[in-house]
């Protein structure tokens, strides 16, 4: 098939299969944990200042949120923190790591009907042990014709992922919920950007709808993306 697309770049966590709800309900976990330490919203506001502290050490995903959970829970203690709430927190870690996955809808079918016209790229961040499991039990690995995992997501991952999977950033679109991940920087590459926002985004994925670029879209859900590409060509 001729197309002036000829490269597809997926973003996996929120986008094809659930994520950063399973942040929430373990964060949930951890305030409560240290309730009698804090306020909720102070908790929560000092494990996020972790987590922007540990990124650069640690990277994206569960094992580095756990650590920061540690963390916060020795800071707001002062050091007394509990044996038995470090075992909680490990625990709740694990947990999340063990989550089945629950694919989000439209994604299956979505990669069935787009695989073989376009080279489908799966492009994400996170922990490779923990995104590789997450791919396996998705049921999705089949579709794509290649696999990604970064420590992050900038103008020179795009460029250089897009020309070694594909005819370069131009002819290339990139899928994904978070705005400062999967959006921006893909259209600073030169490639088209979709959007589908997820009702839980991470505050450090936030960032302002590029309205303006000529190759930016949004939509709902993935329902509506075969017939989006078919229009962009």
């Amino acid at each position: 098939m001729t197309s002036h697309l000829t490269t597809i770049g997926f973003d996996a966590d929120d986008t094809l299969w659930q994520n950063e709800q399973f942040y929430r309900l373990t964060e949930d976990r951890f305030v409560a944990l240290l309730g009698e330490h804090g306020e909720a919203a102070e908790i929560s506001g000092r494990l996020l200042e972790a987590e922007k502290r540990n990124l650069g050490v640690y990277g994206f995903g569960i094992k580095g949120f756990t650590l920061s959970m540690i963390e916060t829970a020795i800071e707001i203690t002062r050091g007394q923190v509990s044996p038995s709430v470090i075992g909680e927190i490990l625990a709740a870690g694990r947990e999340m790591a063990a989550h089945p996955v629950e694919t989000l809808p439209h994604a299956a079918e979505t990669l069935a009907a787009l695989a073989g016209d376009y080279r489908l790229v799966l492009i994400t961040k996170g922990d490779l042990f923990d995104q590789e499991r997450k791919l396996a039990q998705s049921g999705l690995g089949d579709f794509f014709d290649a696999v990604e995992i970064v420590s992050d997501k900038t103008v020179a991952t795009y460029r250089r992922l897009f020309a070694r999977h594909g005819t370069g950033p131009e002819r290339a679109l990139m899928v994904g919920n978070s705005l400062k991940s999967d959006i921006v920087p893909a259209l600073a590459a030169g490639s088209w950007a979709v959007h589908v926002p997820h009702p839980l985004t991470w505050v450090l994925e936030h960032a302002e709808e590029p309205t303006g670029e000529r190759r930016f879209r949004k939509l709902v859900d993935l329902g509506g993306l075969v017939g989006l590409v078919r229009e962009i060509g």
